[in-house]
């Protein structure tokens, strides 16, 4: 017991950051209820918002200070996040405009800022992004993993996302940190955009798939390898399993055997397919 009580005890003595993962937690998801309007109770006047979000520099700056010994550059950081986010914001409105375009089921942009798991999901990743381009350590992930216990959906912070882009339904998407997505591209659930190997020694290096324009990928698809491209306008059905490059106005599908039979055959035979 004594061993393991001197490991712990080395483990916080040496640990790099003193980060409260909550507060970080809490910070990010709160930001997103302010700024898509999902609190209860509404904001009386501009003036009333201003101060909110002053609240939310100064906490995201205290927060900053958690990786940042420099208390000017967490404050550089933090100013820097709050002027781009204006920018940011008008990227995620495309992408909630997008989401009503292409899902029948969507009846207005507010119900998919308020129920739908994959626009928070990207939304979350487009913060976190910013904060990944600045280096900024540690953040970033915690804010796209806070995302995926939420969603099941998992988008590196490092991966570039074009706008607009629409994640449905989207339990099981994995997007690995090299992959590059253009405009206007749809993943369903279970997707994976991932890397053929997880040497360490390729860490550097682009392992994940780029998928250009107006691509639509369904179900279950798997895309890997970072010398991997689809081509722009191309559609990949459910269940495939791509390695290579594609030309531009693919369509892709599995064509598997389906057998359907009497559920009281009589005397027909039972047929088995293995």
């Amino acid at each position: 017991m004594k061993n393991f009580l001197e490991h712990l005890q080395d483990g916080y003595a040496n640990r790099k950051y003193d980060l409260d993962k909550k507060k970080i937690e809490n910070f990010i998801d709160d930001f997103f209820r302010f700024v898509f309007f999902l609190e209860l109770q509404r904001c009386a006047s501009e003036l009333e918002m201003e101060k909110r979000l002053h609240q939310f520099k100064n906490e995201f700056t205290e927060i900053l200070h958690s990786v940042f010994d420099d208390e000017n550059k967490a404050k550089e950081s933090a100013e820097y996040f709050f002027r781009k986010f204006p920018e940011i914001y008008k990227t995620l409105e495309k992408d909630a405009e997008f989401a009503l375009k292409n899902d029948p089921a969507a009846t207005s942009v507010e119900e998919i800022t308020f129920s739908y798991p994959g626009f928070y999901a990207v939304a979350i990743y487009r913060l976190a992004h910013e904060l990944q381009l600045k280096k900024i350590p540690v953040i970033p992930r915690i804010w796209t993993e806070l995302a995926h216990s939420k969603t099941g959906i998992d988008i590196h912070p490092g991966a570039n996302i074009g706008s607009p882009f629409f994640i449905d339904h989207g339990t099981g998407i994995v997007i690995g940190e090299t992959s590059d997505i253009g405009n206007s591209v749809i993943l369903y659930q279970g997707v994976t955009l991932g890397a053929l190997s997880v040497s360490k020694d390729i860490a550097n290096t682009k392992r994940h798939p780029t998928i250009e324009n107006n691509v639509v990928i369904y179900a279950n698809a798997t895309v890997l390898g970072g010398e991997t491209r689809i081509g722009e306008n191309s559609i990949i059905g459910g269940n495939v399993w791509i390695t290579e490059s594609l030309p531009k106005n693919s369509v892709v599908f599995h064509k598997g055997k389906v057998t359907v039979r009497n559920k009281f055959p009589g005397d027909e035979p039972i047929n088995y397919f293995i």
